[in-house]
């Protein structure tokens, strides 16, 4: 969602990074632009104009314009002062109490409030929390039922339903059952309207008093741009919000609510949700985000994602097959999947530093597209042919082309790409250890899916990826040192 943003951005630090010395007038002219560009985004006026003075004056110092590097500099004090604004901290749920902990959700109707209680119950029941979530919506058709049918899904409880009780004789009813059977926390579904009523707000000051909630989090979705400000507003000033949860952040919104929403309302943004499945949602990361809007990456997200979608067994079994040089079509496709479970080629490239460019690119070549259809031609090989792809022969190609409704030159370029990271994996067993594994994202891995992609331009930025020793810039074998905070994630997994 903050595509446009970042694009905007990047212009304008890309002409800063080109000159070798800047005046006072460089750095007000593209602080104007910085202006122009969160404005565009739909950040608040107040924000915006309150986030532009703080950069120009730290910026305009004689230590940024006499420094060796005053472009990149200008770029960090920005970086520092968007983290600011979202939140120095990702806040955590304020949950380690007596039990049972009581987390209520409010927010706007069609905010997706219900999907993104059943979201939070299963993030924490994954965290080893007995859950139980009750609706309180008796307004909207179907809401209670809605709730029971995420919660068979994610397994997780539910509250019987019993027709005609009004929401606080459910609140009620809720936190005596999470009592006598031990729950570790309840969640409330709150009702919502159409705009905010004073009838709204009456009802959830009601079950706020009965319930005593250690989180009341406020669903909002980002895509009503500067109204979901408004909105958030106007429920900070009726009820002691702790936290927001901001929905549809995968979406084509201008990023500005996300932007505006802890300075309009000094409340943190707890999770963010990215899709519509139960297990997008994620914790909201400032630092992170604030890196990805300025094109710097996010290698931290990156290696969780990862950490999520590989599995420890296949792990083993290709760790097993890498030790003696082994690499087919079969381990190929495994690859392929694990991309796809990660979030698709273009969500990858956005999270690795310098990669933004890329990312556009990916998407132009087709993005997720193009490993379906690497899948496809997989398929349709024999299982011979994929233990064996050098098998595969003018009439095998013919035939594999057909099959999987392709083109001889699209199984030519999987088989190339293929080789390419085959090399490459052979060369991971003579390096050996964390600098070899890396490698493989270099020109030999990165490098052949970016040829398979999209040519030998694709390639060659893919490939960038690698340093002098073949790994991520920033990682050992690539141009530096491990980032601090990903250093920190590496060691509290170990």
């Amino acid at each position: 969602m903050f595509d446009s943003l970042s694009e905007r951005l990047g212009g304008v630090f890309d002409r800063l990074k080109g000159r070798g010395a800047l005046t006072e007038a460089d750095v007000r002219t593209a602080m104007r632009e910085v202006r122009i560009a969160l404005l565009e985004a739909d950040v608040a006026l107040p924000v915006a104009r309150q986030f532009v003075d703080k950069v120009t004056e730290e910026a305009v110092g004689q230590q940024v314009l006499r420094s060796v590097t005053p472009g990149q500099q200008v770029v960090k004090i920005v970086n520092d002062a968007l983290v600011a604004m979202l939140g120095p901290d990702t806040a955590e749920l304020q949950i380690d109490v007596t039990p049972p902990a009581v987390i209520m959700m409010v927010g706007l109707q069609g905010s997706g409030k219900t999907t993104t209680t059943a979201k939070l119950a299963r993030l924490l029941k994954k965290q080893g929390k007995k859950v139980m979530m009750a609706s309180l919506d008796v307004n909207r058709p179907a809401a209670q039922e809605q709730l029971a049918v995420l919660g068979t899904q994610i397994e997780v409880a539910t509250l019987p339903i019993v027709a005609g009780q009004q929401p606080v004789d459910i609140g009620r009813r809720a936190i005596q059952a999470a009592k006598l059977q031990g729950f570790d926390v309840l969640m409330l579904d709150t009702a919502g309207r159409l705009h905010v009523d004073q009838q709204l707000m009456d009802e959830m000051k009601a079950v706020a008093d009965i319930s005593r909630p250690q989180e009341i989090l406020l669903v909002v979705d980002s895509l009503t741009g500067q109204d979901a400000v408004n909105v958030a507003q106007n429920f900070s000033d009726q009820v002691p919000l702790t936290g927001v949860v901001l929905t549809r952040m995968d979406g084509d919104a201008r990023g500005g609510a996300a932007l505006s929403m802890r300075a309009v309302t000094g409340k943190p943004i707890k999770f963010a949700g990215i899709g519509e499945k139960l297990d997008q949602i994620e914790p909201f990361h400032p630092s992170r985000v604030a890196g990805r809007i300025l094109g710097m990456g996010d290698v931290v997200s990156l290696v969780e994602k990862a950490a999520q979608a590989i599995e420890q067994e296949d792990a083993e079994k290709m760790a097993a097959r890498l030790a003696k040089g082994q690499f087919d079509m079969n381990d190929l496709r495994g690859q392929l999947a694990q991309m796809r479970r990660m979030g698709g080629l273009g969500a990858l490239a956005g999270m690795i530093p310098g990669m933004k460019k890329a990312q556009g690119a990916v998407e132009q070549a087709g993005g997720d597209k193009i490993l379906l259809r690497m899948d496809a031609i997989i398929t349709s090989m024999t299982i011979k042919e994929r233990a064996k792809p050098e098998l595969i022969n003018a009439k095998r190609k013919i035939r594999i082309a057909k099959g999987s409704g392709t083109t001889v030159q699209d199984v030519n370029k999987l088989l190339k790409m293929h080789q390419e990271m085959s090399t490459a994996m052979k060369r991971l067993k003579k390096m050996g250890g964390l600098k070899g594994m890396l490698g493989m994202l270099g020109k030999g891995g990165m490098g052949g899916l970016g040829n398979a992609l999209g040519g030998p331009g694709m390639g060659d930025m893919m490939g960038k990826l690698g340093g002098p020793g073949g790994g991520l810039p920033g990682l050992p074998g690539g141009d530096g040192n491990i980032p601090p905070e990903l250093a920190k994630f590496l060691n509290k997994k170990k």
